[in-house]
């Protein structure tokens, strides 16, 4: 198995650039940036920090909406959404630290839609790593790699910072 090497820091400048510029597109001035529990509303919040928005962030769980449920049953009431605003009619910009199969995005989705209609929905993510199962895509990533099943991604806080780390499953 060989080695990867993802400076975490330097994907997060790249994703800032990425949805600095997408949130100037006239469609989505004023876009809300929700981050998906747990990584992606660490992300949300710098991010949110970073391009010196008023307002706090949201976040938002796949708790409720997953299809794996039954198994997992409700893990911790830390992790609930916590949306700062009204999202009808309103831009999202959902941002989540790894996609992968797509399944915690589409439980996410409608977790959204539990509390109302957005105008649009977009999502940007620190890495996205591909192995698909959903027809989920996200409009920003600062890296695409591939990555073995077996193999799973995590981001952690560092002090201020982030650290991305491969681990097997």
């Amino acid at each position: 198995m060989s080695a990867l090497a993802l400076d975490a820091e330097h994907l997060y400048a790249e994703l800032l650039a990425q949805v600095r510029a997408f949130l100037a597109q006239p469609a989505w001035v004023g876009a809300q940036l929700v981050g998906i529990w747990s990584g992606g509303a660490w992300l949300a919040e710098r991010l949110h920090r970073d391009l010196g928005r008023e307002g706090l962030h949201g976040v938002i769980s796949s708790r409720l909406h997953r299809d794996d449920f039954g198994s997992r049953g409700l893990a911790a009431t830390a992790d609930a959404t916590q949306l700062k605003q009204s999202i009808d009619g309103a831009p999202v910009l959902l941002v989540d630290d790894v996609l992968w199969t797509g399944r915690t995005t589409r439980a996410v989705i409608n977790e959204l839609f539990d509390y109302g209609r957005p105008a649009r929905v977009a999502l940007a993510v620190l890495v996205d790593r591909g192995g698909r199962e959903l027809p989920i895509e996200a409009q920003l990533a600062a890296a695409r790699i591939s990555l073995p099943r077996e193999q799973q991604l995590h981001l952690r806080r560092s002090g201020d910072g982030f650290e991305l780390e491969v681990q097997a499953c």
